[in-house]
């Protein structure tokens, strides 16, 4: 439910919690004098650019200088020496 700004002739501005229903069916009341009272156009409080903001300023710091503390271990996993032995064939010969 959206919080509006209401403005009465006599007594001010005043906000009222109503939904979009309430307020295309029935008039807003002043809550002192219980007067008709006008709804104030008020912008909504967006902010687009935050985000854009927080990545300008992550991407501004300086890059982290990682250093590598020992050489990466050879895989474990190597291919074999004699070619392609899934391959019939390519097999080395079992005697």
């Amino acid at each position: 439910m959206p919080l509006y700004e209401f403005r009465c002739d006599s007594c001010g501005e005043f906000e009222a919690w109503r939904t979009i229903a309430e307020l295309s069916s029935e008039p807003m009341l002043c809550p002192s004098c219980e007067g008709v009272a006008k709804r104030l156009f008020s912008p909504p409080n967006i902010n687009l650019n935050v985000g854009s903001f927080q990545v300008k300023k992550r991407n501004a710091r300086e890059p982290k200088l990682v250093k590598r503390e020992q050489e990466p271990e050879k895989p474990k996993y190597q291919s074999p020496q004699s070619g392609r032995p899934w391959m019939l064939g390519h097999s080395p010969p079992r005697y």
